[in-house]
C-alpha cells in the first residue's frame, strides 16, 4: 500500500495557506470590525460602538432595509423548501431507481447550475421570463432561486441516502410493508439530517444571492443584497457594514448548522 502523502510537510505550503486564508478572510474581518467604529467614517477609528447596530433597526434607512430583508426571507424559506422537496425525490430516484435511460443525463441536469457560470444563468432567466412574457418580480426570483438551489440542497441529502443500505426497505417489504410505507417510516427518518442539511445550504444560498436576483427582480422589487447594493452605490456608510457583518453572522450560522446536522447523521450511522 502506498504511503500517505502528507503536503503540510511540502516546502511553502503553509505560507501559501495562510496568504490564501488572509486573502479570503481579512476583507470580511475588517468589515466586522468597522462595523463597531463609533465614527462616521470608515476609515478613521473612533472607538467601539453598537451605533451602526442601531441605525440598522432605528435609522432613516431602517424601512428599505426591513422590507428587503422580509422579502430575502420569504424568499428563501419557499425556495429551500421547494428545492429541498425537488432534491430529495431526485437523491431517491439516483440511489434506488437502479439503472434507468437518462440517468446520467438526469445527473447532469440536477448540477448544471453548479457548473454553469452565474452570471450567465442570470442572463438566460432573464431572457426567458422575457420570451414567455413573464412579467418580472418576487415570482421570478423565486423561481430562479428554486432552480439553483437544488444541487445545493441535493448534494447532501444524495451523500446521506447513499450512505444507508438498501437492506433496511428490503427488510420493511419483507414484513409485509408496501414500498411507500418502507420509505416514509424506515427510509426517511434515515434521510432526514441529510434533508436538513440541504434545506440550511439552500435557504442560505438563496438568502444571500445578489446576482441572478438584480437581473430577474423587475423594478421597484428589492431583496435585502441588492438593497444593500443600491445603498453602495450611493456611498459605503457604516450602517452597510453593519448589516453586512449580520448577514455574514446568519451565513455562518446556518452553513454551521448544515454541517453538523450532516456529521450528526454520520455519527449516529457509524455509532449503530
Amino acid at each position: 500500500m502506498a504511503a500517505k502523502v502528507d503536503l503540510r510537510r511540502f516546502p511553502g505550503f503553509l505560507t501559501v495557506t495562510i496568504l490564501c486564508l488572509f486573502v479570503l478572510y481579512a476583507p470580511l474581518i475588517v468589515v466586522a470590525v468597522y462595523s463597531f467604529n463609533a465614527s462616521s467614517s470608515i476609515t478613521n477609528w473612533g472607538g467601539v460602538s453598537l451605533t451602526w447596530y442601531a441605525d440598522v433597526f432605528t435609522g432613516p434607512e431602517a424601512p428599505k432595509f426591513q422590507k428587503a430583508a422580509l422579502n430575502s426571507l420569504v424568499i428563501a424559506v419557499c425556495a429551500a423548501t421547494a428545492a429541498t422537496v425537488i432534491a430529495t425525490l431526485a437523491a431517491v430516484a439516483m440511489t434506488r431507481a437502479g439503472r434507468f435511460k437518462g440517468k446520467t443525463l438526469g445527473f447532469a441536469l440536477i448540477n448544471l447550475p453548479l457548473m454553469v457560470p452565474e452570471v450567465v444563468t442570470a442572463v438566460a432567466s432573464l431572457v426567458f421570463f422575457s420570451a414567455i412574457g413573464f412579467t418580472t418580480g418576487l415570482m421570478t426570483i423565486l423561481i430562479a432561486h428554486i432552480v439553483f438551489c437544488i444541487p445545493f440542497a441535493y448534494l447532501p441529502i444524495a451523500a446521506r441516502m447513499q450512505s444507508i443500505p438498501d437492506m433496511f426497505e428490503q427488510a420493511a417489504m419483507d414484513l409485509y410493508a408496501t414500498p411507500r410505507e418502507a420509505f416514509k417510516l424506515v427510509l426517511l427518518p434515515l434521510m432526514t439530517p441529510g434533508i436538513l442539511s440541504g434545506f440550511l445550504l439552500a435557504f442560505i444560498i438563496s438568502l444571500d444571492d445578489f446576482l441572478i436576483t438584480n437581473f430577474v427582480k423587475g423594478a421597484g422589487v428589492e431583496t435585502l443584497p441588492t438593497a444593500i447594493f443600491g445603498s453602495v452605490k450611493q456611498g459605503i456608510k457604516p450602517n452597510i457594514m453593519a448589516i453586512s457583518t449580520l448577514m455574514l453572522a446568519v451565513s455562518v450560522v446556518f452553513v454551521s448548522l448544515s454541517w453538523l446536522i450532516g456529521r450528526t447523521g454520520q455519527d449516529k450511522k457509524q455509532a449503530r
